[in-house]
C-alpha cells in the first residue's frame, strides 16, 4: 500500500535537540532507493549520512541545505511512496504533528493547521507582508523578517555557510551602517560626499582641527591619506631639541567573528556543566622517569608508536576497573556504573574541541591502544568523526602537556564522573636518599570529580593506583 511519509530531524544520542542539514544528495522529485545517501546532518560535532529506508520519490523538501538549526521531530522532507497529488502532499504537510515527546512538538502545536497561501501573507499584525522571489541562498527566518520589513536582500552580502543570507543580515541591513562619531570642531562627516578621506585621516584631522574642505588627496582616485593631513600640521617650535612627533592613535577595530554552531553548543555544554555539577578538584604528581624509559623499550620491541598519552590512558582504564566508584556516568538521579573502561580523549580538531572515545581501554595492550587513538585522532582531524565514535565514553583524559602547561582544572563532560587533566613533565629537583639533591621527571594530575555521585575518598584511592602505575608501569603488563 502506497503512503506519504514524514522525513523529520532524527535523534542520535540522548543529550542531542537540534541538528542542521547540511546538504541533500537527492532533488525534489527524483526517486531514491533502499541504502541511497539522502542527505547530510550535522550534529553538535559530526555528521551523519542519512540512508533511506525504503524505496519512494522525495516530494517536497520543506528545510534546505545550510539552513538554520532544527529541533528533533521537525519537519525536514515529505516522501511519496507511490504517486500522491500536490494536494494531498499539501495537506499531509498541513496536518503533520512531530511524535509525541519530539523536541519540535511543542512549536509544532503553535502553527496553523493550513499552510499560508501564495501571495501577500500575514506578518506581524497591521503589517503586509511581501514576498520576495530569489534565487540566491537564504534562511526561511531571514527571508520571513526581510519580507515583512521590505528589506531589498539584493544588496546584502550574505555572511552564511557558502553566501547565504542569516537573519543577522537582515538585521544589520535593517539599522543600517553604523557611522562614527569624530571629535573636534572641523571633523568632517563620513558621508560628506564633498570630501573624501580615510578614516584615520579624518580622525587626525579633528585632532588638529584641520578644514579637510579643498585638500588635495594623494591616495588613490584622490582619497585624502594619513600622509597629507599630517602634511598640514604645523611643526612645534624649536626648543632646542629634538622635537618628539605626538603620538596620534589610529581605529581599533575589531574583527567580529561570531560563534560557530560547535562552538556554540561547546559554550552550552561547557556553561551547563559548571552551573549544574558540583566540582572539586584532586592533585597530585607522580615520578614518571621509570615510564618514559620503559615507553621507549616497548615501541622497539612492539614495533608501535605510544605516546606518553597512550600510556597514561592505559593507566586511567587500569585504574577505573580497580575503582568502579569513580567509572560512572550520572543520568538524572541515577548513577550508572560500568565493568569496563570507556575511555574519552581531548582532541582539538578543526571542528573545535572533540572527545572520541577508546572503547574498553583496561582490555587492550599497549601497542593496540596508541593505534586506536591514532585511528581516532585521525579521523577527528579528517572530519570524520561518527556518532558511534564519540558516544558512552565514561571518564576523560585531557592533555596539555605537549605543550607546556603545568597544570590546569578540566571540566567534567557530562554525563560522565570524573575527567583527568594532564599536565607537562618537567624535570624537579629532590632530595636524593643518602643526602643532598637530585632530579627526577614528575607529572602533575588534577582529577576533576562531581561530587553527587563521587566521594573524596574513592577520588582519592583512585589518584593513588593511577600513581602507583605510571611510576611502576610493569603493572600495566598485568
Amino acid at each position: 500500500m502506497s503512503r506519504i511519509r514524514a522525513f523529520t530531524m532524527p535523534k542520535w544520542g540522548i543529550e542531542m535537540t537540534e541538528g542542521t542539514v547540511a546538504e541533500w544528495m537527492v532533488r525534489e522529485g527524483d526517486a531514491f532507493t533502499r541504502g541511497q545517501t539522502l542527505c547530510l546532518i550535522e550534529t553538535a560535532k559530526i555528521t551523519n549520512e542519512v540512508e533511506a529506508e525504503y524505496d519512494a520519490t522525495l516530494r517536497r523538501i520543506l528545510v534546505s541545505g545550510g539552513s538554520e538549526a532544527e529541533p528533533v521531530g521537525a519537519l525536514l522532507a515529505v516522501f511519496d511512496e507511490g504517486q500522491h497529488s500536490d494536494e494531498e502532499i499539501e495537506a499531509f504537510i498541513a496536518a503533520f504533528v512531530p511524535a509525541e515527546g519530539g523536541v519540535a512538538q511543542g512549536a509544532a502545536k503553535t502553527k496553523a493547521a493550513v499552510p499560508e497561501p501564495v501571495g501577500a501573507a500575514v506578518g506581524a499584525p497591521g503589517r503586509v507582508r511581501v514576498p520576495i522571489e530569489t534565487n540566491r541562498p537564504i534562511s526561511p527566518e531571514a527571508l520571513r523578517l526581510a519580507e515583512e520589513e521590505g528589506v531589498d536582500i539584493a544588496g546584502i552580502e550574505g555572511t552564511g555557510r557558502q553566501g547565504r543570507i542569516t537573519h543577522q543580515d537582515v538585521i544589520k541591513a535593517l539599522r543600517g551602517p553604523a557611522r562614527p562619531t569624530l571629535k573636534g570642531r572641523l571633523a568632517v562627516p563620513e558621508d560628506d560626499p564633498k570630501v573624501f578621506a580615510s578614516p584615520l585621516a579624518r580622525r587626525i584631522a579633528a585632532l588638529h582641527e584641520i578644514a579637510l574642505s579643498g585638500v588635495a588627496g594623494t591616495g588613490p582616485r584622490g582619497r585624502i591619506s594619513k600622509a597629507d593631513v599630517l602634511a598640514l600640521v604645523p611643526a612645534p617650535a624649536s626648543s632646542g631639541s629634538l622635537a618628539v612627533p605626538a603620538f596620534v592613535a589610529g581605529e581599533n577595530r575589531p574583527e567580529i567573528v561570531p560563534f560557530d554552531r560547535i562552538r556554540k553548543v561547546v559554550a552550552q555544554r561547557l556553561t551547563q556543566a559548571k552551573q549544574e555539577i558540583p566540582h572539586f578538584y584532586l592533585r597530585l604528581s607522580a615520578r614518571a622517569d621509570v615510564l618514559l624509559e620503559l615507553r621507549k623499550s616497548a615501541n622497539l620491541v612492539l614495533g608501535c608508536k605510544a605516546s606518553v598519552n597512550d600510556w597514561i590512558v592505559k593507566a586511567c582504564a587500569m585504574a577505573l576497573v580497580r575503582h568502579p566508584e569513580v567509572n560512572v556516568q550520572v543520568h538524572g538521579t541515577d548513577i550508572y556504573r560500568f565493568p569496563h573502561a570507556d575511555v574519552s580523549i581531548a582532541v582539538a580538531g578543526p571542528q573545535g574541541l572533540v572527545t572520541p572515545v577508546v572503547r574498553q581501554a583496561d582490555r587492550m595492550r599497549i601497542d593496540q591502544l596508541a593505534a586506536e587513538t591514532r585511528r581516532l585522532i585521525d579521523k577527528a582531524q579528517g572530519r570524520g568523526l561518527g556518532m558511534e565514535d564519540m558516544e558512552g565514553g565514561t571518564f576523560s583524559v585531557s592533555n596539555l602537556g605537549m605543550f607546556g602547561i603545568e597544570n590546569f582544572d578540566a571540566i567534567i563532560n557530562p554525563p560522565q564522573g570524573a575527567i583527568l587533566a594532564v599536565g607537562a613533565a618537567q624535570r624537579q629537583p629532590v632530595e636524593a636518599a643518602g643526602g643532598g639533591v637530585a632530579f627526577e621527571t614528575r607529572i602533575a594530575l588534577t582529577l576533576s570529580l562531581d561530587h553527587r555521585a563521587i566521594d573524596g575518598a574513592a577520588g582519592a584511592q583512585f589518584l593513588q593506583t593511577l600513581k602507583t602505575l605510571i611510576e611502576e608501569p610493569q603493572g600495566l603488563f598485568a
